[in-house]
């Protein structure tokens, strides 16, 4: 298996935080969880040190004229200046990349970059909710939705701003190597193992001050037993608050009813399961919370876009084989 080459497109004065996390995720060798792992370049149009935010400077190792050649095209996000010039030569390189079929993914404000090439035309997409004004007027032929963290057509991807680049990043590792090794990134950066592209750029507060961190208590109560019948009623109970007003702040803070995130959930365990585990599927529909393979498979296709069985085949041989890898004894040591 060769590397997936992940390729960096950068600007001047292109924001660090937003440049950081793609190198974290990808940048970072982490062949003990999949190997090999990915290969991240940086694409710049010219040689030579590029001004960052925080007076830092960027060194691209590889020209515009080669993005093509990455499987994944990562546009950072832009400064102002770039946004209101999307420059020409970033924009015919992103262009000829989905040309030949690469995946094009856009961080924050890089998504005017993906707007200028046409490949949002008549397409959903969305990029950080204070530029959704000017991005609205400055591209019409876009239909801009700036309430959602990213949204996946599957050769194009969009995100909102900042902490919303985590979110997209992770969702291309559970794409690429499924549930668990992308829970494994989350946990050792720190950071929630998934949120859906769903959720609100922005968490509203409830009327009457309280907080969305008060569902915490009901959200680690449901997910402790998601194998057990679950009810809006229970989970309105724990979270001491009305059927209603639990509806209401789920909607506000996650972006989904609480059935829907339960659902969520339940299929997120059995992706585990399933890549993680020798359980047989009717097992895993019961582990889950389904109740029978035939309920599992049909909520799994929904969300998974695959079946269990068909998920299983893609994603458990990479943990196997790592451990098996870890376990074996190195060829270049002799065995006494």
């Amino acid at each position: 298996m060769s590397e997936h080459i992940v390729g960096l497109a950068v600007t001047a004065g292109t924001p660090v935080f937003e440049l950081a996390i793609p190198c974290e995720v990808f940048g970072v060798d982490r062949s003990d969880l999949v190997d090999p792992w990915y290969e991240l370049r940086t694409y710049a149009a010219e040689p030579g040190p590029l001004p960052s935010t925080g007076g830092l400077s960027l060194y691209a190792g590889h020209h515009l004229d080669d993005l093509a050649e990455a499987d994944t095209v990562v546009v950072a996000a832009l400064s102002r200046r770039a946004q209101l010039a999307p420059p020409p030569d970033l924009v015919a390189a992103v262009r000829e990349a989905h040309r030949r079929g690469r995946r094009i993914v856009a961080l924050c404000t890089g998504t005017y970059i993906l707007a200028a090439a046409g490949l949002l035309d008549g397409r959903r997409a969305t990029t950080h909710w204070m530029n959704a004004g000017d991005f609205a007027h400055r591209f019409p032929a876009v239909e801009l939705d700036s309430g959602p963290l990213y949204i996946d057509h599957g050769d194009v991807i969009t995100t909102a701003g900042s902490g919303a680049a985590i979110d997209v990043c992770l969702h291309l590792l559970r794409q690429d190597h499924g549930a668990a090794v992308a829970a494994e990134v989350a946990r050792r950066m720190v950071v929630p193992p998934h949120r859906e592209g769903v959720q609100p750029q922005i968490t509203r507060p409830a009327v009457g001050g309280d907080r969305d961190g008060d569902l915490a208590p009901a959200l680690h109560w449901a997910a402790e037993r998601l194998d057990r019948p679950l009810t809006v009623a229970q989970l309105a109970r724990v979270a001491h608050m009305s059927e209603r007003t639990l509806m209401r702040r789920f909607r506000d803070a996650l972006g989904v009813s609480p059935l829907q995130w339960l659902l969520q959930q339940r299929v997120r365990l059995a992706q585990e399961l399933l890549e993680t585990t020798d359980l047989p599927v009717e097992e895993v529909a019961r582990e889950t919370g389904f109740g029978n393979a035939a309920n599992l498979r049909y909520h799994f296709v929904r969300v998974a876009g695959m079946s269990p069985q068909s998920y299983r085949h893609v994603f458990r041989y990479r943990p196997a084989a790592a451990a098996e890898a870890e376990q074996a004894p190195s060829a270049l040591v002799p065995q006494g």
